[in-house]
């Protein structure tokens, strides 16, 4: 699983971390029942933002589920319907393109064995489009619009607007998240969030591009920073100004029940800018060496290397930080073998929305 929106669940309160486990199991179980069990492995914490819209807008449909290893061998409720096969659809076709590009740079395990990664992405692009069009929709309006993509990164260069390398990322999302109004049957709701699904497919590029920047920078990938020449401030400032773009865009949806969608959008998409960039423009103490810890654990704490670590590499990170309590105490705290920053589940800021009249209390 994976995302750059990851809810806390002292943030989110019992009902509305309820929903949204109800979402993801949905798209897992929906994907599973129609696309085989190896397709599960697109389940993603992002992607079930697009089943919770739709229920956002038309009313709960919920089946209970059995046991489930990844639920502790529980049962649970979860969302079922128009919805979740969204949900599905638009992850396997946006997971197809990915190994895809995986394939064509020849990185990653899809890039080792191109022959099964080019059998998976078709495999999963099929599945994909074939569950869209049941649904009404022709999802290869997003699988077109992604694959500019190497032809617009070709043509950045120093001096390009950022903008113009997240254009087909925004494009892609904002059509996808549009199409839970159409689902939901209500018309007059696609434009606001077309919007919704472009400023969050800005922010999600943007993320992802901060998180590489050292680890590209030290091995001359490709990165959409780099290439046009743009700082990590201004990065940070287009975030910015995309959360209340969101924000504004959302005052305009017509919801039955706004409350997930609202507390995933606004303030679980804010927590996710402030995990990356901090509180202030630009790098703060995540990418830089980090000092040594105080008072009773007065431990030399990991620096950042943008590098991922071997096995017994990361083994050992993995024990000594275990020993400092780094998992615990130090917000954020670098992956033991990716080496990645990661929030601290610990140590969150759960002082709940200060939004005038907001949908999630």
């Amino acid at each position: 699983m994976f995302g750059i929106i990851r809810p806390c669940r002292n943030r989110m309160g019992a009902e509305l971390r309820s929903a949204w486990l109800a979402h993801l199991c949905g798209m897992c179980l929906s994907l599973r029942d129609e696309h085989g069990h190896l397709s599960r492995l697109v389940t993603n914490y992002d992607g079930l933002m697009i089943s919770a819209a739709v229920e956002a807008q038309t009313e709960v449909s919920r089946r209970t589920a059995g046991p489930c290893a990844l639920r502790g061998m529980k049962s649970a409720d979860v969302a079922v319907g128009s919805g979740a096969r969204l949900a599905a659809s638009v992850s396997l076709v946006l997971a197809s393109l990915k190994i895809r590009d995986h394939v064509d740079d020849g990185d990653g395990l899809a890039g080792k064995v191109g022959w099964a990664g080019r059998a998976v992405a078709q495999r999963w692009a099929a599945k994909g489009l074939s569950t869209a069009s049941d649904l009404g929709f022709d999802a290869s309006v997003m699988v077109d619009t992604v694959r500019r993509q190497p032809l617009v990164e070709a043509a950045a260069g120093l001096g390009s607007s950022v903008l113009v390398v997240t254009e087909p990322t925004e494009t892609a999302t904002g059509f996808a998240v549009a199409q839970t109004a159409l689902i939901a049957g209500k018309p007059g709701n696609v434009e606001p969030l077309r919007e919704v699904g472009r400023l969050f497919g800005r922010v999600a590029h943007l993320i992802d591009a901060v998180e590489d920047l050292e680890e590209d920078r030290a091995s001359g990938a490709w990165n959409p920073l780099l290439a046009t020449g743009t700082p990590v401030s201004e990065a940070h400032r287009l975030c910015l100004d995309a959360l209340t773009g969101i924000r504004l865009a959302l005052d305009e949806v017509e919801f039955t029940d706004a409350r997930l969608v609202h507390k995933l959008l606004v303030h679980e998409l804010e927590e996710s800018v402030i995990r990356v960039f901090g509180k202030r423009d630009g790098y703060d103490d995540r990418r830089t060496p980090a000092s040594p810890g105080s008072g009773l654990w007065a431990y030399p704490r990991l620096t950042y290397e943008p590098r991922r670590r071997g096995f017994w590499d990361g083994c050992g990170t993995f024990l000594y930080m275990c020993g400092t309590c780094q998992f615990c105490c130090r917000d954020p705290f670098p992956g033991p073998w990716s080496d990645k920053w990661r929030n601290n589940p610990c140590d969150c800021d759960c002082s709940g929305c200060d939004c005038s009249c907001c949908p999630c209390d």
